[in-house]
């Protein structure tokens, strides 16, 4: 299952995490899918070494803190809601819930650089930093 992950590193099943970015900025936190802040912090605590996989379009050279500065979309709530299932034959949708609960369906977190040991990129691999992504991306470099 998605939670999976870090039972499996406190049992040492887990050698190496790698993950992928849906935007990264210049100085390194990375925005992907919700869940990816807390593989990060498992990695961190069972000592696992926890790199991002992202092609240079996923930089976002404009941002450098991604905590404050990257907004996380927020998904319809009744998607956490209701749960579907077959009933009688026929796809039944069930509210799970109290009709007036609040819920909040984030699509993404923001996991921060120092969570992150490195990143793979097509133009090699390098720490989680903003100058060891700038030594690989020079034309990045603010004059």
């Amino acid at each position: 299952t998605d939670n999976a992950g870090g039972h499996l590193m406190q049992h040492g099943m887990v050698d190496l995490v790698i993950v992928g970015t849906d935007r990264t900025t210049r100085a390194g936190d990375v925005a992907n899918k919700i869940g990816t802040y807390l593989k990060a912090l498992a990695a961190r605590d069972n000592n696992i070494p926890f790199y991002v996989a992202l092609p240079s379009s996923t930089f976002d050279w404009e941002i450098t803190d991604g905590i404050k500065d990257i907004p996380i979309e927020e998904r319809d709530p009744d998607e956490i809601r209701y749960v579907q299932g077959l009933c009688d034959g026929k796809v039944q949708s069930v509210l799970v819930p109290p009709e007036d609960s609040p819920a909040a369906n984030h699509a993404f977190d923001v996991t921060p650089r120092r969570l992150v040991t490195g990143f793979i990129t097509e133009r090699g691999i390098c720490e989680a930093s903003e100058e060891a992504i700038l030594g690989l991306f020079p034309d990045k470099k603010i004059r």
